[in-house]
């Protein structure tokens, strides 16, 4: 209960003496939100209040202050921000607004950094299906990287974007099959990839093993259908032709997501089949050997000392 009320008298302390100057600042944001553990529902959506401080820190974006993101809380940070954008980022604002879930302001300030990206993603067919459908469930910036106060680099093993995380991060919903059927994409694509010779290679562990963003882009990313995705007709010589020198029409012809034809499919179990037999056999033919030495050695002794037994008797 102590704890409660010092932590009470530290937040009045920094939203309400009127010089103190911590309102604006980062410390004076996580005084507040490092210690807070729970989530409230605002306007039908689940907030986590909870900002952990040492995490935040260790992100790409520890250096920033918090209202260089959360641009409408300057004075008192629990007001609507109302009237924080300039012209410019106002209509930003309110195409993608539809994906906030508490201060869309947040989510636009991402331009004033990453101008390019946010255009190439607000033109990508997940920002057309944010900005043109009105959907909640297009992919923005922090479905893909993360929430924004712990996102880490791409080279580091614990963001959603590394090289052997991004698979899962994009299968999250191009492995949905409610999500294929809303937006009449290929349901299997995941799967196809997986078994596919890239797919493979990515499981083992392979560096130089194509995933999804090094085919299909990562924040420009079109539709198949797109005369500007990199997988569309004769576009496809020169995506394939950055690993594989040479690509021609006949190479790319062999499609990722192409499902296999009955002979690799009934080859492969076959193999498995085979594999596990040869395994199975070997086991149990050492196994057979070594009972036949306990076996032969037990019962050679117990017939010598029989034998000796014998003699004595008879002597």
């Amino acid at each position: 209960m102590q704890k409660v009320v010092i932590l009470i008298f530290i937040c009045l302390v920094v939203f309400f003496i009127p010089d103190s100057g911590n309102a604006d600042t980062k410390a004076g944001c996580l005084v507040c939100h490092n210690n807070m553990g729970g989530k409230i529902e605002y306007q039908g959506k689940v907030i986590d209040l909870n900002v952990d401080a040492e995490k935040f820190e260790k992100s790409v974006h520890g250096f920033l202050s918090c209202t260089d993101c959360h641009l409408g809380f300057k004075e008192n940070p629990h007001l609507p921000p109302e009237g924080a954008l300039s012209k410019e980022l106002q209509p930003i604002m309110e195409k993608i607004s539809i994906k906030a879930k508490a201060d869309p302001t947040a989510m636009v300030a991402c331009y004033n950094c990453h101008t390019q990206i946010y255009n190439d993603v607000l033109g990508s067919v997940h920002g057309k299906n944010i900005v043109d459908k009105k959907s909640t469930d297009g992919a923005f910036c922090l479905d893909c990287h993360g929430t924004a106060h712990y996102i880490t680099k791409s080279t580091e093993k614990s963001s959603p974007v590394y090289q052997f995380n991004v698979v899962e991060t994009c299968g999250t919903c191009h492995g949905s099959p409610e999500l294929a059927k809303k937006y009449n994409i290929e349901a299997k694509v995941m799967k196809s990839y997986m078994e596919s010779f890239h797919g493979k290679k990515h499981i083992l562990g392979h560096k130089r093993a194509p995933t999804c963003v090094n085919c299909h882009g990562a924040h420009e990313v079109k539709s198949k259908d797109d005369p500007a995705s990199p997988v569309f007709g004769k576009n496809k010589i020169n995506t394939c032709g950055g690993c594989h020198k040479g690509a021609n029409e006949k190479f790319v012809a062999a499609i990722t997501h192409q499902e296999a034809g009955p002979i690799p499919h009934y080859a492969e179990k076959g193999l498995i089949i085979l594999t596990i037999s040869v395994i199975a056999f070997t086991v149990t033919h050492v196994l057979l050997e070594a009972y036949s030495d306990i076996r032969d050695t037990f019962f050679r002794k117990k017939k010598e000392v029989e034998h000796e037994s014998s003699e004595e008797y008879t002597s």
